[in-house]
């Protein structure tokens, strides 16, 4: 967690760009009768059944400094894919002399994934582009993109139904190129001594010495 946070402290630095990495299941959904047409000052109405037309998965990453997200939705979550994704983020930061990447510890989620994918000369040449940072098992709240995956929540996968992974990619890429036109940042507030101020109890767990940073 205290590795995390201190990626987290460090100042915007476009040589060492610091981006927050996952991916999220996204389930395909259809109506099974056509909803009532809108009419104005009235909310819209569906029928309450449905019917799953498969599933696909969305890939993101963010840079909070910058306001900057990559978003890209996948048929599966694979190695392969995950490889692609980060060959994509590769690309879009071509001056980076090294890419900061906090993520999870999904087995995909290692440069093992690239030499599955590719030969070992461009397995390593592409490993060579990050730097990453993994999240505690079980501590998703560390990483940025769940801020993220919330507002696209909201925005779009989960009120409203699609039935399709090529409405889906429309949809995601409307409100990405909208959220990246307006620069939205996130300003993380929890640093490492708020982690061993507020979670003190864990802390003395590991050693009693650790009262210390309890806040009196």
């Amino acid at each position: 967690m205290e590795d995390v946070l201190e990626v987290y402290s460090r100042p915007y630095d476009a040589d060492y760009p610091v981006l927050c990495f996952d991916e999220r299941p996204c389930f395909l959904i259809a109506d099974t009768l056509a909803p009532l047409p809108t009419q104005e000052r009235k909310l819209a109405k569906e029928h309450y059944s449905y019917k799953k037309t498969g599933s696909c998965a969305l890939l993101a990453a963010i840079e909070p400094l910058a306001g900057k997200r990559i978003a890209k939705v996948y048929e599966h979550r694979t190695r392969a894919e995950y490889t692609q994704f980060m060959q994509q983020l590769s690309e879009s930061y071509p001056q980076a002399k090294k890419i900061i990447v906090v993520q999870d510890n999904l087995n995909t989620h290692q440069t093992a994934s690239f030499y599955d994918q590719l030969p070992a000369d461009q397995a390593r040449a592409l490993a060579e582009r990050f730097e990453f940072h993994y999240t505690p098992k079980g501590a998703s709240w560390l990483n940025m993109i769940e801020i993220e995956f919330s507002a696209l929540s909201k925005q779009c996968l989960s009120h409203r139904r699609i039935a399709t992974k090529e409405l889906l990619e429309q949809q995601i890429e409307a409100i990405i190129k909208e959220r990246n036109e307006k620069s939205i940042k996130i300003h993380w507030q929890f640093s490492i001594q708020s982690a061993r101020t507020k979670l003190n109890n864990k802390y003395a767990a590991v050693h009693s010495d650790n009262l210390k940073f309890k806040q009196t």
